[in-house]
């Protein structure tokens, strides 16, 4: 598919997408009213006074171009308009995750000098008003909450400040208008804070150019049309629903809707029942443990109807993928399948998906594997915030489930050599199809989409882009045959105690359809073997303990329980019977408390923090590798 409207700018693209839809009455945002409960659709005309309103408001508000200003806010409309009038302003967002502490919070507004904070909800209007005496260039903050009687002279009401700033651009329209026709591709358009899992966050300078390339080379080769509709729930201040689920579905003409919450994505979509689903793994992981579930708990005959359905859709994907249709036999026992099986899938999704995009993390094998034998295929993709963030994706025609599939058009990408930095290989996301294979070695990548840089930290740019323009991703892959596939990040590898170099990521993802398993950290360096913390899935572990008739008072005396303890010695063992000697797991310790964001163990993109995990852990640790020693 294309771009709807030509574009080089952000506000070009906001601009002539409203001159395009101009008295067509199409919806470009839709969203819950919290009051009526009822789907609200706010249309391009619409859109376009708010962002001129909320424009004038900065104006008048002493924001420039270049300056920044922030965002701390869920999914919404007022995210969108907030970001449109900062762009043809000429100035640059700052988007924050809500999950932040107020002393995150204060770091990123502090760091990148934003002038002005335009927050949510009460919750996050106390963050900001904490941070603020701290942060000596942010001068007010604008609250989409209801306004309290007293409060600071700083704090501003969003409807308050629209009235103010629509009145102000009537006034200065010809003067505003200049702003945005005046931004150039190289100039910046967002600052995003990177979630590291050590260390404080690094802006991220991403340009328009780098968004502008990004989305057209994926609408290049990605199917979205005018006529689709995505929900909108991973966070925008991310680079993935940035990039895929506002930039390109917005360029491309499609319908946004924002899910009330991550909390209500499931009843949200039923509800606006969207052809287009834009996540991460851990969604698809969840979708596909539920249905597991409910298929160990059924039958004999209902487990052998849900294994001859999945075998059906594998044999009629494989047949699709190979540019054929399936014989009229297989054809009307795919139809069956569907309807004893597949249709339910279908159902809990909105009925109406027509493909999916999985990013942000590995999607494992067997998950792709099963929503493409059921009619819906997940295209897998790979990037970094650094490189806005696609670097590659599968095709949609022949997607290969367990890697990231083919450079996109523009980037060029290649393999260096841990061992001595010579490249092993690269491919030019124009020169497909390639059928390059090569060793193991760090991914680098060049073109548009890459970053400007680290926000004032030189040292750090220079570190990831070297003098031939290569950004150095720190993710060990390889090419198969022109398909990109992802080992680990260089920084997880674990060194044995024996010399040999683990890498832990591959060995986790093997257990993200263990239905017993919610979360698994891999333990091992510097050790003479592995072992794993694991956080339990306690619901579906429940039931199984109700099902066996295991007694328990409370989940710490069931996580002790010896038939429970066996389920997890079972799997393990199961794994470590085809796995290499290095690579076993040999012991594991169940965690009542899961991995959060809350409780640091997370980063705010849902990251393991390894460190930390293992300094919380260390007594646990140090036991298991203990009773070995002892032997």
């Amino acid at each position: 598919m294309s771009v709807v409207v030509p574009f080089e700018t952000m506000p070009q693209l906001f601009e002539r997408l409203a001159s395009h839809y101009e008295g067509k009455n199409r919806t470009a945002v839709q969203y819950k009213d919290r009051a009526t409960k009822e789907w609200v659709g706010i249309s391009w005309e619409e859109m376009r006074r708010l962002m001129h309103a909320m424009a004038g408001y900065l104006h008048k508000s002493g924001v420039r171009p270049g300056d920044r200003v922030a965002i701390l806010s869920e999914n919404r409309p007022e995210w969108a308009i907030t970001d449109m009038a900062t762009q043809i302003l000429g100035a640059v967002n700052v988007s924050l995750y809500t999950s932040l502490p107020s002393s995150q919070v204060g770091y990123i507004i502090k760091d990148s000098g934003s002038k002005v904070f335009v927050v949510s909800t009460s919750i996050q209007l106390k963050k900001a008003e904490q941070i603020f005496d701290d942060c000596p260039e942010l001068e007010q903050i604008v609250t989409m909450s209801e306004l309290r009687k007293e409060r600071p002279d700083y704090v501003h009401g969003w409807h308050d400040a629209l009235a103010e700033g629509e009145a102000y651009w009537n006034e200065h329209e010809q003067e505003l208008r200049k702003l945005g026709e005046q931004v150039k591709p190289d100039d910046l358009s967002a600052l995003i804070y990177t979630s590291g899992t050590t260390g404080n966050p690094k802006g991220v300078m991403l340009t328009h150019r780098n968004f502008q390339s990004n989305a057209v080379s994926a609408l290049g080769r990605f199917p979205i049309k005018e006529t689709d509709h995505h929900l909108s729930f991973l966070p925008l201040c991310h680079s993935f629903e940035r990039t895929a689920g506002y930039i390109v579905c917005m360029s491309a003409g499609a319908l946004i809707t924002y899910a009330e919450s991550i909390d209500t994505v499931s009843r949200n979509l039923v509800e606006v029942k969207p052809t287009i689903m834009i996540s991460v793994p851990a969604l698809f992981e969840k979708v596909y443990n539920t249905i597991a579930k409910s298929v160990e708990e059924g039958s004999p005959v209902k487990k052998r109807i849900f294994n001859w359905a999945v075998a059906t859709g594998k044999k009629v994907a494989a047949v699709r993928r190979g540019g054929k249709s399936p014989n009229p036999l297989l054809a009307a026992q795919y139809r069956l399948a569907y309807k004893l099986v597949f249709s339910k899938l279908h159902e809990r999704l909105g009925g109406n998906i027509r493909f999916a995009v999985s990013g942000g993390a590995a999607l494992p094998r067997e998950i792709g594997e099963f929503f493409e034998a059921a009619g819906i295929k997940i295209i897998e993709g790979y990037g970094l915030t650094e490189t806005s963030p696609v670097l590659a994706f599968n095709p949609f025609d022949k997607p290969r489930y367990g890697t990231v599939g083919h450079v996109i058009p523009g980037v060029t990408i290649a393999i260096q050599s841990l061992d001595d930095g010579k490249i092993l290989g690269q491919i030019k996301g124009d020169d497909y199809p390639s059928s390059l294979t090569t060793g193991e070695g760090e991914i680098l990548a060049r073109g548009p989409n890459i970053m400007k840089g680290y926000w004032k930290n030189e040292e750090a740019t220079r570190e990831a882009i070297d003098a031939e323009g290569w950004y150095h991703t720190g993710d060990v892959g390889r090419f198969d045959d022109g398909y990109l596939t992802i080992t680990d990040r260089i920084k997880h590898m674990m060194v044995s105690a024996g010399g040999k170099n683990i890498y832990p990521g591959p060995i986790e993802e093997q257990f993200k359809t263990v239905p017993w398993i919610d979360q698994i950290v891999v333990i091992g360096e510097g050790r003479d073997f592995l072992t794993a913390l694991v956080v339990p899935n306690m619901e579906a572990l429940k039931t199984y303990a109700d099902t066996h008739g295991i007694a328990y008072k409370n989940e710490t005396d069931l996580l002790k329980n010896e038939q429970i303890q066996e389920l997890y010695h079972k799997e393990f063992r199961a794994y470590s019977k085809n796995a290499s000697a290095p690579e076993k797991i040999r012991d594991f310790r169940l965690l009542a408390e899961p991995f959060t964001v809350e409780n640091e163990l997370l980063t705010p993109s849902l990251k393991a923090k390894r460190k930390a995990i293992e300094q919380r852990y260390a007594g646990l640790i140090e036991d298991m590798y203990a009773q070995y020693a002892e032997r």
